[in-house]
């Protein structure tokens, strides 16, 4: 099947599409019980993404319980510094634990091994393409250079990003080196998941919403759109889905100055701010995954709110993040069939 008689991909070009597409971040994951005995066999969080036999079964399982509109590449985001020889770890509770990078280390990322090292990723995608059904799109992804960059700088997550930040004020020029590095070899890392397979690529800017009005524009915005001009120049067509969660008033800036074919917005966005943003081009979200958690009225009335306030344009449904570990999975079947049945 063409990838533009894809759903997903429709609306991605813009057309409004009812009832619209459907995919989740984090649908493969721990609240399934299939992804929890795949994670048991395989061992350790790395060993799912790096593994294309585990990752692409871990990618499909929600397809074939849901059927899915779209299916998102198995991976994580920090397998991008992984590559430049950065040390990565994922402790049980805590999540992704890195050695904090210093100002001297930045120009010695070696980017000799990059490819080589994410060949598996690769690999991934294209057995991805040709097992999914015809009719499912397939989204590559990668973290965004701010977001990446603050787990490199402060070596774990945090709330508010103040280590990264403090780092981004007292070392400017060196803060600016890394944020292009990131979106030289994030940029790159796209285009070879294009070239596998990827019918369109998210960029997940996950901690966008801690920054000012100028940290936002030199961190989030301008390392993006550097990106987004690349990719477009070595895989012209390309569609790119930006998600800068957070960013609030932001967003349409975010969509006119990187080029991003369309937004995911998160679910504290209002419904004025999403539709004026659906007005300039295609927008993701914005349930919040807490209604899906929780089920009954407070779901249906959140999946009804985004049907009428945003399904009149071009709409590709989602939550405003990633799905928990503790919903269930009934909760996701009953909001699949609001969606559908809402046409």
């Amino acid at each position: 099947m063409p990838a533009l008689k894809r759903k997903v991909v429709r609306v991605l070009k813009g057309e409004t599409v009812f009832p619209p597409p459907v995919w989740l971040m984090r649908q493969a994951g721990r609240y399934l019980p299939e992804y929890r005995a795949t994670r048991a066999t395989a061992g350790g969080f790395l060993d799912l993404c790096y593994n294309p036999d585990f990752a692409v079964e871990v990618t499909l399982q929600p397809i074939r319980r849901f059927g899915f509109d779209a299916s998102i590449l198995f991976s994580d985001i920090l397998v991008v510094p992984h590559a430049l020889g950065r040390d990565l770890r994922f402790e049980e509770g805590h999540g992704p634990v890195m050695t904090p990078i210093g100002v001297k280390e930045i120009d010695r990322l070696d980017a000799s091994m990059f490819h080589v090292n994410l060949a598996p990723v690769y690999e991934t995608v294209r057995r991805l393409r040709a097992e999914l059904p015809a009719e499912t799109t397939l989204l590559g992804f990668c973290g965004a250079p701010w977001t990446v960059a603050t787990y490199m700088v402060a070596g774990k997550g945090s709330p508010d990003q103040a280590a990264t930040r403090l780092f981004a004020y007292r070392h400017p020029a060196a803060f600016k080196a890394l944020l292009n590095r990131l979106a030289d070899v994030s940029a790159e890392y796209l285009v070879r998941q294009v070239r596998a397979g990827a019918d369109a690529v998210q960029i997940f800017d996950s901690w966008s919403g801690v920054l000012d009005d100028a940290g936002f524009e030199a961190f989030c915005v301008e390392p993006v759109a550097r990106m987004v001009a690349a990719v477009r120049a070595a895989a012209p067509g390309a569609l790119i889905i930006g998600f800068p969660r957070g960013a609030g008033v932001r967003y349409q800036t975010y969509k006119q100055r990187t080029g991003v074919d369309a937004v995911g917005l998160d679910w504290t966005v209002p419904m004025d701010l999403a539709r004026s943003v659906q007005a300039q081009s295609a927008v993701q979200g914005n349930l919040d995954p807490m209604r899906l958690v929780a089920g009954g009225k407070a779901l249906s009335e959140g999946v009804g709110r985004i049907l009428d306030g945003l399904g009149k344009g071009p709409l590709v449904f989602n939550l405003g993040h990633g799905i928990t570990p503790e919903t269930p999975v009934a909760h996701v079947e009953a909001m699949l069939a609001q969606v559908r049945n809402a046409g």
